[in-house]
């Protein structure tokens, strides 16, 4: 289930399933354009099994959990299940007119969905699906994907910037002061994960939770850092709510408040990619989560990827309960959480990790 790079002592970025389709497929012949062919295949692969979980998180999974937390009906009448609402959906989104407000920047009002939803996709290139499927693996994992993750910050300023709108700059706004906000503790807090295992690895990261922490008579507690470190976690999930949007932190878009932020002028396939972003996004989070915390694709029984897919879920169905069951903070008390109470605490965590692992070392 683990999975690591024949370039790992040299930083190659290449992972183990371009490697094996490389072999496998003969293109090692044709040298790096053999390998770039490769890597598209994976990468295709990678984003069809993303975008098809989006699509069946966004219009269905969410309406049908936001419906049973609040005892209600959701879907049920389009398909089995109300399962072909994804596609009656898709349609009715994207065969809408394509509205272009009157006096947009429009080069950044354009690009704004497209850099939202490809930051989330990129981080899916270093993580370890399981079963051997990982695109890239270099020494710098983690903190590639903070960085790429971070640039869908760009994207909610030029859109709330860029739309003419005072509801969506007001979003635009509020999103940049939230990310700021907790970004830097949910980077600290990823770093103290890094002080236990020693690399930014991806793979290693998720090699040094696989060992048991402890046992219970015939069953083994594994050393997921979930276990090891569980404030260091509770940190992360905190901030990874700030950071995907969801309540109680949902204040780039706060309807009652703004209409809809930083998305309000966007419609047709604009407000999709848009949608679509935020929702990557999640499993983003989710994915690093469970990369980070709960062992990867680590499990019995069952295949690395099975795994992993169920954890993400468990994630996406973590935020949903967060977004039905607790209410919006204020945008001032968002803040001063992230600030005052975030920054201190995952600081305060780094430093007690650092000497907890000094003193194991010694």
């Amino acid at each position: 289930m683990q999975a690591t790079a024949t370039g790992n002592a040299t930083g190659n970025a290449t992972g183990t399933t371009v490697d094996m389709l490389v072999d496998v497929a003969g293109l090692g012949a044709y040298g790096p354009g053999g390998e770039a062919v490769a890597a598209l295949a994976v990468a295709a692969v990678i984003g069809t099994l993303m975008l098809t979980n989006t699509a069946l998180a966004g219009p269905w999974a969410k309406r049908k959990i936001t419906a049973a937390f609040t005892d209600r009906i959701a879907v049920n009448r389009v398909g089995p299940f109300g399962l072909l609402i994804i596609v009656a959906d898709a349609v009715r989104l994207l065969s809408k007119e394509l509205i272009v407000p009157e006096g947009v920047d429009r080069p950044a009002w354009d690009l704004a969905p497209l850099v939202i939803a490809s930051s989330a996709l990129l981080g899916f290139a270093v993580i370890p699906f399981g079963s051997g499927l990982q695109l890239a693996d270099p020494e710098t994992g983690l903190a590639y994907v903070f960085a790429v993750a971070s640039i869908a910050s760009l994207g909610l300023i030029m859109a709330g910037y860029a739309s003419n709108n005072k509801y969506s700059f007001m979003g635009g706004l509020r999103a940049i002061a939230q990310n700021l906000a907790y970004e830097i503790p949910l980077v600290i807090t990823g770093a103290s994960v890094v002080l236990f295992t020693g690399s930014l690895q991806m793979s290693e990261i998720v090699a040094a939770q696989t060992a048991p922490l402890f046992e219970l008579g015939p069953v083994a507690i594994p050393s997921w850092y979930a276990f090891v470190n569980p404030f260091a976690f509770v940190l992360f999930l905190v901030a990874n709510m700030a950071e995907i949007g969801r309540n109680p932190f949902d204040i780039p878009e706060a309807p009652t408040e703004i209409v809809a932020g930083y998305q309000t002028e966007y419609s047709s396939v604009y407000f999709v990619l848009v949608y679509l972003g935020e929702f990557i996004h999640i499993f983003l989070g989710g994915a690093i989560i469970t990369t980070v915390f709960l062992g990867g694709p680590a499990g019995p029984v069952l295949p690395g990827i099975v795994w992993f897919m169920v954890k993400i879920w468990g994630i996406f169905l973590l935020t949903q309960w967060a977004r039905s069951a607790i209410p919006r903070v204020r945008i001032d008390q968002l803040i001063s959480i992230g600030w005052k109470g975030m920054l201190v605490l995952s600081f305060a965590n780094l430093v007690l990790t650092a000497v907890i692992v000094g003193v194991i070392a010694g």
